[in-house]
Parts: C-alpha cells; structure tokens; sequence
C-alpha cells in the first residue's frame, strides 16, 4: 500500500522457517492492515501471501549465486513458483 505508519516485520517463511527467513534477510516490513487485518492481510490473504513467498524465493536465488530451485528447497521444503 506504501504506507510508512505502523509498519510490522513479516517474515516471508514463517512457523519451522522462521529463523532462516531471518538469517537470510527474507523478512518485510508491513503497514498493520496489510499485515494482519482481513480480507486484504497477507496472514489472511493466500494470493498476497503466494506473492511474498515468490518474491522470498526469487531473492533467495538472488543472493546465493549458483543456487538452483532444488537447493531452495532444501532449505524451505518447497517451490512457490509451481
């Protein structure tokens, strides 16, 4: 939304992913109602949070040169672009 008030750290892979998403930086920051207010939350939202995850995952491969889609799942268990 672009807001820059109330802003809450999202991590991109959370719940057995939590820590890794922190360690490698694949967090966002989020206005409160883009965060966790329904319908549009990302918490609330499958579309925005498919997007996030996508978006985790492409930065992922970003950072780590050489990487490939299998090695992310590896590390995430999963790929968010099938």
């Amino acid at each position: 939304c672009g807001s820059t008030q109330s802003l809450e750290l999202h991590h991109i892979f959370n719940s057995a992913n939590r820590t890794k998403s922190e360690k490698d930086g694949l967090v966002v920051f989020l206005c409160h109602w883009c965060h966790n207010e329904p319908p549009y939350g990302v918490h609330h939202n499958q579309k925005m949070m498919r997007e996030l995850k996508q978006y985790g995952q492409k930065r992922w491969l970003q950072e780590h040169p050489g990487s490939t889609v299998e090695d992310f799942i590896k590390e995430y268990g999963k790929n968010y672009f099938d």
